[in-house]
């Protein structure tokens, strides 16, 4: 039965919106009334034929978020392996959505499963809420009549990369937090007090201290030219956007970046548990190798790592092992050609890249704990230096004033 979306008013002359199964838009508007609210618009949530494009106009911005994502996949995991129809699965997690929105993309998938297709196409009619390995993981478990499980990996990996995100995050958001709290301090301190304090001392006949003389020179060159400074700032990064448009250029670039001694490294170890992971879910699931290479490789955001993932695809498209493919490609760690190999002489690909995944994604965590660890204390004393030198070039003219006094 069709979804709609209406627009009615109640006895008090407030507007009521919300959705309504009906066979046509006339038993809708009846229902309506026999509810006592007036009928303003009726409007069908989704068709079999304009699908699509009633899909695409209700996604201005996203419904899911990742964690939203993650959450309601293992819910309807959790109805489809209880064994309810996907039909009803999506008619209850339309009625307990807490967004009008969400429930609006639920109608509008029910409905487009009710009228005859398969769930991965009904999804494919949201592609920005449901990216290709998403509705590749689902039609794979279609086809293997095993849906509930196959959704359940699905939220497990979902989870699993939320995870690893969020801690990264956090490993980095305290130093740039306190990074940014010295650079302000510091620079207001520069450009404002050391001249109010200094200026006193200007005037006289003799020669001021080295160091208040650089830093009277740092703040008159600051508060002439930040602006400048400022200006060369934003055009380094927007050129180094332009640059990055070039695909050639851009993989040039992230090359560059995983040769960096700290940084590269964890960027090497996040897109590889991330690649190892996707390839994992989606062999597990019963994607053929090549078709679930090929959607591993898009999920890599280093370009020269997803070029070396795309050669390793050709690679096996002509006959190659999956584990020499990969040990060839020496960005990758070779933890993870390790584990292919013994994945394919073994018949258990999707465990083996599983575990290399885990392995790989718990020494980036440590790695990045590890490097937060250090850098907190790091730029506690950095910053401590920096404002101990303001302090100096202050208080050495009152010192070397006694001096004369004395």
């Amino acid at each position: 039965m069709p979804a709609y979306r209406f627009e009615a008013l109640d006895a008090d002359g407030k507007t009521q919106t919300g959705l309504l199964d009906g066979d046509n838009a006339k038993a809708v508007r009846s229902m309506l009334r026999a509810r006592a609210l007036v009928p303003m618009e009726v409007q069908p949530v989704a068709s079999n034929e304009s699908g699509a494009q009633v899909g695409a106009s209700m996604m201005r911005k996203r419904v899911f978020t990742s964690t939203t994502l993650a959450i309601w996949t293992r819910q309807l995991a959790g109805l489809v392996a209880a064994g309810l129809p996907l039909e009803r699965a999506l008619t209850a997690l339309a009625d307990e959505a807490e967004e009008p929105r969400q429930a609006e993309l639920l109608a509008h998938l029910r409905a487009e499963v009710n009228a005859g297709s398969t769930f991965a196409r009904a999804l494919g009619t949201a592609p920005r809420e449901f990216d290709d390995i998403y509705r590749a993981v689902v039609s794979a478990g279609e086809q293997t009549g095993q849906l509930g499980r196959v959704l359940e990996k699905l939220a497990d990996d979902l989870e699993e990369r939320q995870a690893l995100k969020a801690k990264l995050i956090g490993a980095a958001l305290y130093p740039a937090i306190v990074s940014l709290v010295a650079i302000v301090i510091v620079v207001f301190l520069v450009t404002y007090v050391v001249p109010q304090v200094a200026q006193v001392f200007v005037g006289g006949k003799r020669a001021l201290p080295w160091l208040t003389s650089a830093m009277l020179g740092i703040s008159a060159f600051l508060r002439g030219w930040g602006w400048l400074l400022l200006l060369a700032v934003a055009g380094a990064v927007g050129t180094l956007k332009l640059m990055r448009r070039n695909a050639a250029t851009r993989e040039r670039l992230d090359a560059g970046f995983l040769t960096l001694p700290l940084l590269g490294k964890l960027a090497r170890g996040y897109n590889a548990a991330r690649f190892a992971g996707t390839l994992a879910m989606l062999a597990g699931a019963g994607v053929p190798i090549l078709k679930a290479l090929q959607a591993a490789a898009e999920t890599l955001s280093n370009e020269a790592m997803r070029a070396d993932a795309m050669d390793a695809l050709a690679q096996v498209r002509e006959g190659a092992p999956l584990g020499s493919a990969l040990a060839a490609k020496k960005r990758f760690p070779g933890l993870l050609a390790m584990f292919a190999r013994l994945g394919e002489q073994t018949g258990e690909l999707p465990q083996m890249l599983q575990r290399a995944a885990n392995q790989l994604g718990t020494e980036v965590q440590r790695r990045a704990m590890q490097t937060a660890t250090i850098l907190e204390p790091l730029l506690i004393v950095v910053m401590g230096l920096a404002v101990m030198l303001i302090v100096l070039a202050v208080l050495l003219p009152i010192i070397q004033l006694n001096t004369w006094v004395k």
